[in-house]
């Protein structure tokens, strides 16, 4: 396994993208835009830069690193030689099981087809395609050059020998992988979303301010970062389809999104990607400034 595809060049694309190339794989980045191509690979060699900075690699090892990445906007074509295909496309269920047929449909017949979906069904992703024995779950963590975890997700389907081929790849990789089964929300999910929409419903029922209860988890808790600041570095749009997943795996209340989830979703103050969440990313400043008002 020398070419792998990776579909999608956004945060976690050109995360996935960057780890890859950087242990020598052949990487074929696909996106449906040379825009969106150009702004990963900008991003790829700006994270990079730092670790040339950092002294953790030479210029050299970063030239190497963006010569093993070459950019598609034609899936076919950035299908062709790969045996393993990462698909890291936005995490809308509709949307990636219309990836998954097409890539069924163009990739070798021996490729393997993983998802980095984070709360999405494997069994339900493969049920569109001819090899479902094939289709695995590679939940990567954000920001993926730095986090060691990738959660191994496996379909109802999904072979044995597939599952063992992803773990030790992902040990090629410098990650720990952890075999987990395909239930809504997986390990991570299942356990980390609610804690925020606890955060969030705190909120929402004035039991303190963002930044009093980021600081209670930081410092009670020992958590590196607060709910609603990880909230925002998520996407409050993510955080959101993971709780209805779940919401509808479950059918338990306890995992219904608070309203004022919905809500901010709704105005589209989703968090550092849009500027605006919990906190104000406008100015650039790396230091929090509570951007939510009652």
């Amino acid at each position: 396994m020398n070419k792998v595809s990776v579909i999608g060049s956004g945060t976690m694309g050109n995360g996935i993208a960057h780890v890859f190339a950087m242990k020598g794989f052949l990487v074929n980045l696909v996106d449906i835009s040379q825009e969106a191509l150009d702004k990963g690979i900008a991003t790829i060699s700006k994270n990079l830069d730092r670790m040339v900075a950092k002294e953790k690699i030479s210029v050299n090892d970063k030239t190497q690193t963006l010569n093993n990445i070459t950019c598609f906007t034609n899936l076919e074509e950035g299908l062709k030689g790969s045996s393993l295909v990462v698909e890291a496309a936005t995490e809308n269920v509709d949307l990636k099981l219309k990836i998954f047929r097409d890539l069924d449909k163009y990739a070798d017949e021996n490729c393997i087809l993983a998802t980095n979906t984070s709360s999405i069904s494997i069994t339900k992703i493969a049920s569109v395609t001819q090899r479902p024995d094939k289709i695995i779950g590679m939940h990567f963590m954000n920001p993926v050059p730095i986090m060691k975890l990738i959660e191994v997700i496996r379909g109802y389907k999904t072979s044995d020998q597939v599952t063992k081929n992803i773990m030790d790849l992902s040990t090629t990789l410098g990650k720990i992988p952890v075999e987990v089964n395909d239930y809504p929300g997986f390990v991570a999910n299942r356990i980390l979303m609610p804690m925020i929409n606890e955060a969030i419903c705190s909120l929402h029922e004035g039991v303190a301010g963002v930044a009093e209860i980021d600081t209670v988890m930081k410092l009670g808790m020992a958590h590196p970062m607060g709910p609603l600041q990880l909230a925002d570095f998520i996407g409050l749009d993510v955080c959101l389809s993971i709780l209805q997943v779940l919401h509808d795996g479950f059918g338990k209340d306890k995992y219904a999104p608070c309203p004022l989830l919905v809500n901010m979703v709704t105005a589209g103050d989703l968090g550092r990607k849009t500027g605006k969440g919990f906190y104000d990313y406008s100015q650039g400043s790396k230091e929090l400034i509570v951007a939510f008002k009652k």
